[in-house]
């Protein structure tokens, strides 16, 4: 008789040959070693094949699945591994993502203790450009609890990933739960209805999933979820949203229908939203189209709970005020103010060169509580954007900046402004001033002489924002500085100066986020070859060794 093992482990492959054998070595690693692992392969047109019928050689815990023809989607190869699956909890892995090598064992653990429908953990993400590691949404799984279903928690639906949790199969076969074939965004609903037809379920602290984000990634070859810029996208995340929101009331669950639109405006949408200022007027019109007939179901108090920036975005995409929310999507998160106000009869204030007509816009793009014009000079909003960008003598940038501060908190006449920009641990300090062109707009032109910025003697490699800082009296106001979104890039190369060695320093648009300005150093020569290279092995333990080495190295330099 054939021993069944304790958990099933399903890792889902399409022609993802080269990073197949990381996530199936994850497996093999648990320290609970009592699995068995199906490669589901969607039926892949590269030599994924050859490499999964290779790793299933190698170990007897090993089943390779290949579907007959290629599903388009993640839902497909899981509901075929779920029909051949022997044990009694499950688990699913991507192919570019692995499992920490305790995560079968902490979530068995938790179904042990406790008998519950599935366990869920901490899912940690890694950005593959930059290598920093982060924990998704670290406030849901902070602590160990045991919930008593999702009425509970309802800010749980924020977690919406399948492969974050271990299931008890015979859960998954009660409620004849599979994945929804056939449509994108396949967890948003499948995690959905497991969380409501869950009659409870363990969250515990510790990771138990390594997500690989790739953000930036090239357009065609992004994930479904990275391919924002299809409108098609739009159309798929609103449907499974429509699914969930019949689900929700077909199963009795409309309660918690608030919570889950909230989790939309305030993840879904807020994505697209953080992406408005790169996109093109069709495209825009397009989105508005799509989402609009959507937002207009949602429930008000979900508007309610979001942070005034956020709501005003959201209604003037509303409003078909397209241009106006491309602006105010720019700096979403960081206090960025309009460029200007209007101002009603009773003395209320918003968003925008004129009082909204209805009663809904006049609502939501009420900025009046944000206090503009009285709320403590550190926290003050302002827009500071630069309008030009040019090439100075040497390696001088010169920035033609524009700073509205709809508040008037600035008084009248010039303004003393300074640049802040740290590409090692000092701070360089570029002074300029900010002339009156009218209430409420000042503008100025900043010369960022590259050469003055205070370099680690080892180098840097890496990219700096600057920042815009102005004051009143003591006090001092730092806010984000934005670039224009297109121009060409500048480039200069920083020889020897003041102990640091050569560099190229690329002067870009950030291309992504709120669009700020970017440098880019790269050290080159000596830099490069010699210092920086000493600097990794040697740690930070021989610090002072790898300066002395520097210093030595710059002197032969010179």
């Amino acid at each position: 008789m054939t021993r069944i093992p304790d958990v099933t482990v399903t890792v889902i492959v399409y022609n993802d040959a080269e990073r197949l054998p990381r996530a199936v070595a994850s497996l093999r690693r648990q320290t609970h070693a009592d699995i068995e692992i199906i490669i589901s392969d969607d039926h892949s047109t590269d030599n994924t094949p050859e490499v999964a019928r290779r790793l299933a050689a190698e170990d007897a815990r090993i089943t390779y699945l290949r579907l007959p023809e290629n599903s388009g989607g993640c839902s497909a190869p899981r509901n075929r591994a779920l029909e051949i699956a022997r044990a009694p909890y499950l688990m699913f892995l991507d192919s570019d993502d692995e499992l920490p090598e305790r995560a079968v064992e902490l979530l068995l653990t938790a179904h042990r203790e406790r008998e519950v429908d599935f366990a869920m953990g901490a899912v940690e993400r890694v950005r593959v450009d930059t290598g920093r590691t982060s924990t998704w949404m670290p406030h849901l799984v902070a602590e160990r609890r045991t919930v008593g279903g999702i009425e509970a928690e309802p800010a749980l639906l924020f977690e919406h990933l399948s492969t974050s949790k271990m299931y008890r199969r015979e859960f998954l076969d009660r409620n004849e739960l599979r994945f929804p074939e056939g449509i994108h965004y396949e967890d948003q609903l499948f995690s959905a209805q497991a969380y409501c037809l869950a009659r409870a379920f363990t969250v515990i602290p510790d990771p138990v999933y390594r997500w690989y984000i790739a953000p930036y990634e090239a357009a065609e070859s992004a994930s479904i979820s990275n391919q924002r810029h299809k409108l098609s996208n739009v159309r798929d995340r609103i449907h499974v949203q429509r699914l969930i929101d019949a689900f929700l009331q077909d199963s009795g669950h409309e309660g918690i229908k608030e919570a889950k639109d909230y989790k939309f405006l305030k993840h879904d949408f807020r994505m697209y939203a953080g992406d408005l200022p790169f996109r093109d007027e069709e495209w825009l019109t397009g989105f508005a189209e799509l989402v609009n007939p959507y937002l207009a179901e949602l429930s008000p108090g979900a508007y309610a709970r979001l942070p005034r920036a956020e709501r005003v975005v959201l209604q003037l995409i509303r409003d078909a005020r397209l241009t106006d929310a491309r602006l105010a999507a720019r700096g979403l998160g960081h206090g960025v103010a309009p460029r200007e106000t209007s101002m009603d009869a009773e003395g209320r204030v918003y968003w925008g060169a004129y009082v909204p007509e209805s009663e809904r816009s006049r609502a939501e793009l009420d900025l009046t509580d944000l206090g503009l014009d009285s709320r403590p000079f550190p926290s003050a909003q302002f827009r500071h954007e630069i309008t030009r960008v040019d090439r100075g003598p040497g390696a001088t940038v010169v920035l033609t900046i524009r700073t509205y501060d709809p508040g008037l908190r600035l008084p009248v006449g010039p303004q003393v402004a300074t640049l802040l920009l740290a590409p090692g641990r000092r701070r360089m300090k570029t002074p300029f001033r900010l002339t009156p062109v009218r209430p409420g707009v000042f503008e100025g032109t900043a010369h960022l002489d590259l050469t003055l910025a205070p370099l680690p003697l080892n180098g840097f490699e890496g990219t700096r924002h600057p920042v815009l800082q102005l004051t009143s009296g003591t006090l001092r106001n730092t806010s984000l500085l934005l670039a224009p979104l297109t121009f060409p890039p500048l480039r200069a190369r920083i020889d020897y100066r003041g102990g640091a060695l050569p560099h190229e320093v690329t002067v870009e648009p950030e291309g992504r986020a709120t669009g700020r300005l970017q440098l880019r150093w790269t050290p080159v020569g000596v830099t490069a070859k010699v210092v920086r290279p000493l600097a990794r092995r040697a740690g930070r333990k021989a610090g002072a060794r790898v300066r002395g080495i520097a210093r030595l190295v710059a002197s032969v330099a010179r």
